[in-house]
């Protein structure tokens, strides 16, 4: 799908499905969903800009690499919290930002409760994190309030993505990037993905 960048890999296919499963226990599900979020933003930061570097080894001098800019990842909360556990731990000197935003269970409108970035962030390329792609319209409306924040490198990452919501998305924000593990064709009377995975959050956190 046009804007949209399915990781394809045996890998991921494998935890997907694990994901995926109704039986999965909320310890299990944290740990493939941190998984899968590496998986993605592996390929997710294929473009990220580094500057070489000579490293000194043991034995030698050996090409290298620097980051250009600074990595902030920005969660949406809460589900995309598990999302930036599973990303620092490959990453760790990244920064980490917050967006508090829930949807409207009768408009399936987002509303928005906290906003907070790091101090470089108007310099970094940063990462917008949230599981479910669904609507698209939190996301969107995360990214409007990122760019009013003058960032100049926007990457959004999540985990599985609507066909609805992927086209939503790419009208706000054609110049930003989509990746994802796995794209669904339908949401449900509610705006749930479906098949998808069920709640991302109460998954995560067994609530």
């Amino acid at each position: 799908m046009a804007g949209f960048h399915l990781v394809s890999h045996p890998l991921a296919e494998l935890k997907m499905s694990a994901l995926r499963d109704k039986r999965t226990p909320a310890p299990d599900f944290r740990r493939l969903l941190q998984e899968l979020s590496q998986l993605v933003a592996y390929e997710a930061l294929r473009d990220f800009e580094v500057t070489p570097i000579s490293v000194q080894t043991p034995l030698g001098t050996a090409a290298g690499a620097n980051a250009a800019r600074p990595l902030v990842l920005v969660p949406v909360l809460r589900a995309g919290l598990a999302m930036a556990d599973g990303i620092l731990r490959i990453f760790p000197a990244a920064a980490v930002g917050h967006i508090g935003m829930f949807r409207d269970e009768e408009t399936l409108e987002p509303v928005s409760y906290y906003f907070r970035l790091p101090p470089h962030s108007a310099g970094a390329h940063v990462l917008l994190l949230d599981p479910m792609l669904a609507t698209g319209n939190s996301l969107a409306a995360a990214a409007d309030r990122l760019k009013k924040e003058g960032i100049p490198k926007l990457t959004c990452a999540c985990i599985v993505a609507s066909r609805q919501g992927v086209k939503r998305l790419r009208a706000a924000h054609p110049d930003m990037p989509i990746f994802g593990a796995a794209l669904d064709d339908e949401l449900d009377d509610r705006g749930y993905i479906t098949p998808g995975l069920g709640d991302a959050g109460d998954r995560i956190f067994g609530t």
